[in-house]
């Protein structure tokens, strides 16, 4: 079946993580999309009940699309261990859930190096699903990847989320030490985009 082709120049990021939404503002600004975020228009966050990273930004996605009335794109995104057969993988976000609501990601990141350190296997990666959705239901989904190594202690404090102890095969810097626009440019996300600008975009 032949993708359907995204004509609006301006949609909804379903999201309410701030860096997620510059990041997905960023590679959307390159093809002429403007955004509105899900936070900005005042949606609230559905429950992400499915087991894949395609289905929970499928969730997000279509409520956002029907809440708005106009074309949203969701993003779910995670970081796998290898020694830890994949985890937290699509939860990664819960790995660093605290009592109060919020996310503490070093603590997250230090209960995979607790997890793991006995491991030697180091490989790990980033995974990034990205849905665009319509108010009559229809969806388009893409995954990227981006594959390396974790490493012990963090580095960096750019990016977000594990990105301070992760390095991309090839690299010396983690996520966290990278320039923005260096790590979008080999990015789990920018490899996702690529598929959608190729298939709904370009």
């Amino acid at each position: 079946m032949t993708p359907r082709r995204l004509v609006e120049r301006r949609i909804v990021l379903a999201t309410h993580n701030k860096g997620k939404a510059r990041e997905n503002a960023a590679l959307l600004a390159t093809r002429g999309v403007d955004v509105v975020t899900a936070g900005e228009l005042g949606l609230p966050e559905p429950a992400e009940t499915e087991t894949t990273f395609i289905g929970n930004a499928t969730i997000k996605a279509l409520a956002a699309a029907r809440a708005a009335g106009q074309v949203a794109m969701a993003d779910d995104s995670g970081f796998s261990v290898r020694a830890l057969d994949g985890a937290p993988g699509v939860y990664t976000a819960d790995w660093a859930q605290q009592p109060d609501g919020s996310r503490d990601y070093a603590q997250a990141m230090a209960k995979v190096e607790r997890l793991a350190r006995h491991d030697r296997d180091r490989a790990a990666w980033f995974s990034c699903a990205l849905v665009l959705a319509w108010p009559d239901g229809h969806v388009e989904g893409f995954l990227g990847e981006a594959h390396g190594t974790w490493v012990w202690p963090p580095r960096g404090d750019r990016g977000f989320g594990y990105d301070p102890m992760f390095v991309p095969a090839g690299g010396t810097q983690t996520f966290g030490e990278m320039e923005p626009a260096a790590k979008h440019a080999i990015s789990h996300r920018a490899a996702a985009f690529a598929k959608l600008a190729s298939a709904c975009l370009d």
